[in-house]
Parts: structure tokens; C-alpha cells; sequence
């Protein structure tokens, strides 16, 4: 009883949380009315491994993370898709990938283009961006035991998480959500971003049953 009663708790900290860390833009609907399609691009990744690794390594790893992000973001969209949860469709990343690669865009070099250059090279709408920190593999699989001392000395915390929208037509940002990663976050990536998605799903910008209660920054 005590551990269901200590996940409830976790979980509803775990929501208000989430509605606490959004921010949605003012012209929201203005400047989405005519938004059909958006991209997931790979998220930037900064790595900070307690292991001993080469640099060259370190940035396979952080590349690896990126995209699995950038999985775990399509695979919850499309299955929410199919549902008829969302008001603009997400472009495979397999396309989106290989339209950055014909145009000689790779993951080292991404953030220099800027959001109007990436929606018009990948004929999108919008675009879906984001930044990544973590002190552990979480594509690999993380522990999710639950140990109060863990939270006390800080070995549950993971890292952090950072989720964008953003318009293609004028480059400004429409939506953003951050998210502290730690063992209640989910086991691996896909668990992560499952998660904290379902928890902020009302407050998503294109979810069809949202209430349209947005508050004007």
C-alpha cells in the first residue's frame, strides 16, 4: 500500500511538474493556423559520462542518443496519430533524414542552419527540436529502483530534457517543454518521452482535445 501510495505521489509531483515547465507562445494560433506537417529533427546531445572514453567515442555516443530521441518522438506521435489525437500530420524521420543528408546536413553541423533553412529544405510546416543532457546511456537502460537516498545524494538524477516547436515560416518559437530526467522518468528512452508526453498532452499545442485555455505570454 505504501508504494502505491508513493507512486501516486510521484506521479502527480511528475504532472504538475510538466504543466509548470511549458511555455506556449502567444501567437500560437496565429501563426500555426495553417500548419499541415512537422519535422523531428535529431536533438542536440551533451554527454557528461562518469566512464573514461575517447572524445571520438563520446561523440558516437551523443549522436547515437540524438536520434533515438528523435525514434522515441515519432513512435509516440504516430501511434497518438492513429487515434486522430492530432490536428497536423509528422513527417517520417527516415525522409527527413535523408533530405538532411542530400543536402549535406549531418548531425555535426545541424545547428547551424536555422529553422526557416531546415523547413524549407525538408518541406515542413514546423519543426520539432530539442536538447538533450545526460550523465547516463539511456538509450542502454537505466536502474528505476526506488531509494530515497538516491534522490537525497543525486544519484537519481539523469540529466534534462528539452522539447521545442517551432514556426517554419517566421523561425519563432511556438512551444517549449523542459523536463528534469531522473529514475521516475522511465527505464530507457522510448519509456522517457512516452512519459513526460502523456504528461503534458493537455497542454500540447495540436492535441484535438486540448482545451483551449492558453495563456498569453
Amino acid at each position: 500500500m505504501k508504494i502505491k501510495l508513493l507512486f501516486f505521489f510521484a506521479l502527480l509531483c511528475f504532472s504538475l511538474n510538466a504543466q509548470k515547465n511549458i511555455y506556449e507562445s502567444a501567437k500560437f494560433d496565429e501563426l500555426s493556423q495553417k500548419h499541415e506537417t512537422l519535422a523531428i529533427i535529431p536533438f542536440v546531445t551533451n554527454l557528461q559520462l562518469k566512464d573514461d572514453i575517447s572524445e571520438a567515442e563520446l561523440k558516437r555516443l551523443e549522436e547515437k542518443e540524438a536520434y533515438e530521441v528523435q525514434n522515441a518522438l515519432e513512435t509516440y506521435f504516430s501511434k497518438r496519430k492513429k487515434k486522430k489525437k492530432f490536428s497536423v500530420d509528422f513527417q517520417n524521420t527516415e525522409n527527413t533524414n535523408a533530405l538532411l543528408k542530400q543536402n549535406n546536413i549531418t548531425y555535426e553541423n545541424i545547428d547551424i542552419y536555422t529553422v526557416k533553412q531546415l523547413c524549407e529544405i525538408l518541406e515542413v510546416d514546423g519543426l520539432i527540436s530539442g536538447s538533450l543532457d545526460l550523465n547516463v546511456l539511456l538509450s542502454k537502460g537505466v536502474s528505476t529502483s526506488f531509494r530515497i537516498m538516491d534522490y537525497i545524494d543525486g544519484q537519481a538524477d539523469y540529466g534534462r530534457i528539452g522539447v521545442k516547436i517551432s514556426d517554419g515560416a517566421t523561425g519563432k518559437l511556438l512551444w517549449k517543454y523542459e523536463k528534469q530526467i531522473n529514475k521516475r522518468s522511465g527505464k530507457n528512452t522510448t519509456d522517457l518521452i512516452d512519459m513526460m508526453m502523456k504528461m503534458a498532452s493537455k497542454k500540447f499545442p495540436y492535441n484535438r482535445e486540448r482545451p483551449r485555455d492558453r495563456k498569453k505570454d
